[in-house]
């Protein structure tokens, strides 16, 4: 799974399997500027589900 951009913004997730938690680190021109956490059920995170954590993220930021 790969990084993500948007209007200049890189979202980078992370997540461990043995956890079940990741965390998509959030960039702006290269610099780190939020992460966003998340947990799932299933044996690794589906794609959409972090594609619709990065729309909310945007849209709550209105990016």
């Amino acid at each position: 799974m790969g990084a993500i951009e948007r209007n200049g913004y890189r979202f980078e997730p992370e997540y461990s399997v043995i956890n079940k938690k990741g965390v998509i680190h959030v960039y702006y021109q290269g610099n780190f500027v939020d992460e966003i956490k998340f947990y799932f059920d299933e044996e690794h995170p589906e794609h959409d589900k972090i594609e619709k954590l990065v729309d909310e993220y945007c849209q709550k930021r209105q990016i």
